[in-house]
């Protein structure tokens, strides 16, 4: 499924980092915290209030007590916290909202019953939560939409049990059911101003490995931890940490999350120490425009890689020339448009058609800070001096290895991709002599590959627009592309010096 581009342009003022209104882009990318907060069963058209499940189960008087909780909370929040919350509440109501639609017309009893408990409790975990503002330390309980996490001091660290219940719907792929167990210390520097981190623990109910299984244990999970301001910050490995060797967990999805203090501190929570400053990024937290931004102010790590991204940016301006200046603030514009989508893509990834409505926060986190983690390695490391075709060459939707032999054989592999449909981009596998500088490719066709420099960039495929427009016609020449000839492999590209976070030729993080 293709994900829209439909976001106004973004003005080039101080800053091309600057986000966009929130009226100008889709609903699904604008920050939760932008939209109303509370629950709407009941409406005049809801299937609730048509089989009279409202009224018996007063599912009005329930939602108005959950937003009345609310707003007590968000009155003690600091501003930059306050979006945060919403947010929490936003992703609570979602999950109930995707619930009724199921629950009250295939559910049992007892889902039913469950369904209307988890409504009512909801208030008061915001009531706990309009207590724990201005909590020392990380020790204690802390709860989010999803559940909860305890933190208990232990020998040189801390012991952490986390559980989160999410229930979607009335069958069992709706369920997001996790209780795992950590322990955490401090990674370098003073305990108070780094994450602390460490794995998660073995499921004790997993059953014994068999004494002729070969194959390869799972890869433990990792997990940090930190204070984010009121929040705590906790982040759980990635995508990769979904195994069948924890029946007490089936996902992982939702253990990563900004959780808030249940109330107030007791015994030896009270005396706990950690910083409790909030990381900023480079725009105001307090106001954030979309659903990526809430993200990166979530996370101190998002924040500081949003910062060092925007120095970068400043550092490498002056040392280029006119024409690569226009054609990189060109391409950081479309950048910036490629990070508001990240973070919402893989919220709600669209590959899971069986539970495209669940919220994926490990694997949002994880593709958003690689997204990063990429432009930051661009920029940093850009190769203005470079001569020839030879490199890694990259824009905001494009990637490709250049390798030159000494016989002037050349090879090209990458990929350029369309955002959120990794079935509709183009392969780039390109071969070919350079004589006197200039690339011949050893295709036989009207439109061959091609590669030229311009500047410091690199053009790959020029001509591939003209053609892309005439696909269809009985002469054309044959796509360059999968799925949707009309898709042109075109693209512009930077000269990158080799680095880690640049190692996805055919990856699918966007």
């Amino acid at each position: 499924m293709s994900i829209p581009h439909r976001i106004a342009a973004l003005a080039v003022a101080a800053s091309v980092f600057t986000p966009v209104t929130a009226d100008a882009m889709e609903d699904y990318l604008r920050a939760s915290s932008a939209g109303p907060t509370e629950l709407s069963l009941c409406g005049p058209d809801s299937d609730l209030l048509k089989s009279g499940a409202c009224k018996q189960n007063d599912f009005d008087a329930l939602t108005k007590r959950n937003e009345k909780s609310l707003q007590a909370a968000l009155a003690k929040a600091p501003a930059n916290v306050k979006p945060l919350l919403k947010r929490d509440q936003s992703w609570f109501n979602e999950m109930m909202l995707s619930a009724s639609e199921t629950v009250f017309d295939d559910g049992d009893d007892e889902q039913k019953q469950a369904f209307v408990e988890r409504l009512r409790q909801r208030a008061t975990t915001l009531d706990g939560i309009a207590q724990g503002f201005g909590r020392a330390g990380i020790a204690g309980r802390w709860v989010s939409a999803f559940g909860s996490a305890t933190v208990t001091p232990g020998q040189g660290g801390y012991r952490v049990a986390i559980e989160t219940s999410a229930v979607y719907g009335a069958g069992s792929e709706t369920r997001r059911d996790c209780k795992v167990t950590a322990e955490v210390k401090s990674t370098s520097g003073p305990m108070s101003t780094s994450w602390l981190a460490g794995l998660v623990l073995p499921d004790p109910d997993a059953p014994a490995k068999a004494a002729d299984d070969k194959s390869e244990p799972p890869k433990p999970a990792t997990i940090k931890l930190r204070r984010q301001g009121e929040t705590l910050r906790i982040v759980v490995g990635n995508e990769e940490y979904f195994g069948e060797q924890r029946p007490n967990c089936s996902y992982m999805t939702q253990l990563t999350a900004n959780y808030f203090a249940d109330g107030k501190a007791e015994g030896a929570a009270a005396i706990d120490k950690a910083e409790v400053s909030f990381t900023m990024p480079t725009f105001d937290c307090a106001r954030p425009s979309t659903a990526s931004d809430e993200e990166i102010c979530a996370d101190p790590d998002l924040a500081e890689n949003d910062q060092r991204l925007n120095r970068a940016w400043k550092a490498l301006l002056p040392r280029l020339d006119e024409t690569t200046r226009r054609a990189l603030t060109e391409d950081q514009r479309n950048w910036v448009r490629s990070q508001i989508n990240q973070y919402p893509q893989f919220l709600h990834p669209a590959w899971d058609k069986r539970a495209y409505f669940t919220h994926y926060t490990i694997d949002g986190r994880d593709k958003l800070d690689r997204l990063q983690k990429e432009r930051i390695a661009l920029l940093e490391g850009f190769d203005e001096k470079r001569s020839g075709l030879s490199g890694i060459w990259l824009s905001h939707t494009a990637i490709l290895k250049v390798t030159l032999a000494a016989d002037g054989s050349l090879k090209a592999a990458g990929w350029k991709w369309d955002q959120g449909d990794w079935k509709g981009g183009c392969d780039f596998d390109i071969k070919g002599k350079v004589a006197g500088g200039v690339f011949r490719s050893d295709e036989k066709r009207k439109n061959p590959d091609t590669l030229e420099r311009d500047h410091a960039t690199l053009i790959v495929n020029r001509q591939d627009d003209v053609f892309a427009t005439k696909r269809g016609e009985d002469d054309a020449d044959e796509p360059k592309c999968r799925r949707n000839a009309s898709f042109s492999s075109t693209a512009r590209l930077f000269p990158a010096k080799p680095s880690a976070d640049i190692d996805n030729l055919g990856g699918s993080i966007r």
